[in-house]
């Protein structure tokens, strides 16, 4: 069914979440698993405005080895196969033509809580990844424990009668 499972990441907490389901699945289906990191094409542009252009954009992907080196790992426990790449670019364009490159059956993103109105549920690169690519895409969405203890109710919030 999903022979190659691709799991972009950035390092972030909502990234570590997609990384946790993304391996559970290839886990349960054989999967090999594809981790890609992408330096943002924006940041890479304003890099020679710095003045330090070959550093900051060793760091940039220096970062994306890092993260993708953390995911093949956490696969390599699992006892799954792995791939990783850093690419640079903007971000859904290189997920989708890394997914086409690679024979990718399925994408598995984490989702972000920050942002605009429009942002509150599906961060901006993974709304677009869903609204552009060709393939299934799972968007993985976990509420950070700390805003959801703001809405629950303490006992000084409990009204006694």
């Amino acid at each position: 069914m999903y022979d190659n499972i691709l799991i972009p990441t950035d390092g972030s907490e909502q990234a570590a979440n997609a990384v946790e389901e993304a391996i559970r699945l290839a886990n349960e289906l054989d999967a090999t698993v594809h981790a890609l990191h992408v330096v943002d094409e924006f940041e890479a542009k304003i890099v020679p405005i710095t003045g330090a252009e070959d550093e900051k954009r060793e760091e940039f992907l220096e970062h994306g080895k890092e993260v993708t080196d953390e995911v093949a790992g956490v696969a390599a426990e699992a006892g799954l196969d792995c791939v990783t790449e850093v690419r640079t670019g903007m971000a859904h364009e290189e997920i989708r033509r890394y997914a086409d490159e690679n024979d990718i059956d399925l994408v598995v993103i984490g989702s972000r809580g920050l942002g605009t109105v429009e942002e509150m549920l599906l961060g901006s690169t993974a709304d677009k990844v869903v609204r552009t690519i060709d393939k299934p895409v799972t968007v993985v969405y976990k509420r950070p424990a700390e805003t959801v203890q703001w809405m629950l109710p303490s006992a000084e919030d409990t009204i006694h009668r």
